[in-house]
């Protein structure tokens, strides 16, 4: 099993989540090849709505990759990929709240890697962020 932390907005994720679906950068279908069925997908909102200047800085969803291959979805103009997906029932977490406990916020600049839209997450992180999450 592989823990991955994916940089989405929050309004996305609640969609992603209503739908049953992983989807990240916007649809791209390569993070997602990159996954295996039981892998698991953490978000990070920087922002409520993509584009907003008032920061939300939170953890707003945990998901474990279902069964089956990646697909692209056809929503007119709007083509994502997406994988299935199960949601764990969850709170928001805010960054401050848990940024001492987490492995990922010890580095100088860790912020930077953020701008990839998905980065892996070390077992020690998933585990903070499952009990601080869990409700």
């Amino acid at each position: 099993m592989s823990a991955w932390l994916a940089v989405v907005a929050a309004d996305h994720v609640r969609r992603g989540r209503d739908l049953g679906i992983v989807q990240i950068n916007h649809g791209q279908r390569a993070p997602l090849v990159r996954m295996e069925p039981g892998d698991v997908v953490i978000y990070y909102s920087p922002t409520v709505h993509r584009g907003d200047k008032q920061p939300l800085r939170a953890f707003t969803a945990f998901a474990t990759v279902g069964e089956g291959d990646v697909w692209q979805a056809d929503e007119g103009d709007f083509k994502p990929y997406r994988r299935q997906a199960a949601y764990a029932p969850t709170r928001d977490v805010a960054l401050s709240e848990i940024n001492d406990s987490l492995s990922l916020t010890t580095q100088p600049n860790w912020g930077y890697q953020l701008r990839r839209g998905i980065i892996p997450l070390d077992d020690h992180d998933v585990e903070t962020l499952r009990k601080a999450m869990h409700t």
